[in-house]
């Protein structure tokens, strides 16, 4: 069992654990910023029009314009979502945000969650349009349906990070899980899930294809020598 958990958590555990001792408190500003921003927009939402100030900045539905859409994303994964307790999502956040920024850096993190969520916002989209007679098709009332929380980038982040630590059988099981929650529970939420593991497979993919190609040993080309002339 300890050989098992060793051989599946054991590179995130070392990376972690070095992390730590080098920068202290100051191991993950990047996950601990992001808790801190769940945390302001649960409170400022709940404050007398603070609920119309946060709507403007970072609250997302299918049926917006695509542009408006587009410009609160960013800001709609440190929405929490209205049915989820607030403290769940600053566990979540601090755990993918904190592993991911270790193992991945800090950009490459920014850019694994914005995609995961990038792909939920333009995926509900899509599956309003497919409308629900389709097997990833939505009813149109979803479109209406306030889409906001970090769980589709910590879902891609948990994926992202399991993949380059060698942890299949986590990453797999976090997958397994989006899957079934969408085919038992088929709404927006658990489709985005899915769509946002398959950002991650697909980030995680190319991050493979470029170590690959920076492993590779040069291309020698042989250069026949020129003949003499005579």
């Amino acid at each position: 069992m300890v050989r098992a958990a060793r051989a599946e958590w054991g590179v995130l555990a070392k990376a972690v654990r070095d992390h730590v001792r080098r920068h202290r408190w100051a191991s993950a500003p990047l996950a601990v910023g992001a808790a801190l921003l769940v945390l302001v927009f649960s409170v400022v939402q709940h404050l007398p029009g603070g609920e119309t100030v946060v709507g403007r900045l970072g609250v997302v539905r299918a049926a917006l314009p695509l542009g408006e859409s587009l410009l609160r994303t960013p800001l709609s994964l440190y929405v929490p979502a209205p049915d989820l307790p607030v403290w769940g999502a600053l566990v979540q956040v601090l755990l993918a945000f904190g592993a991911a920024e270790i193992v991945l850096g800090r950009r490459l993190t920014l850019a694994v969650a914005y995609a995961g969520t990038l792909a939920g916002t333009v995926f509900a989209r899509v599956a309003v349009e497919l409308g629900p007679e389709h097997l990833l098709g939505l009813p149109g009332v979803v479109a209406h349906v306030r889409d906001t929380g970090p769980s589709a980038a910590v879902v891609a982040l948990a994926v992202c990070t399991a993949v380059r630590c060698r942890a299949w059988w986590t990453g797999g099981a976090v997958a397994a899980a989006m899957v079934v929650e969408a085919v038992l529970l088929p709404n927006l939420a658990g489709l985005e899930h899915v769509v946002a593991v398959a950002a991650a497979l697909l980030i995680a993919g190319a991050l493979e294809a470029l170590d690959r190609l920076r492993a590779a040993p040069p291309v020698r080309v042989a250069v026949p020598a020129r003949t003499a002339l005579r």
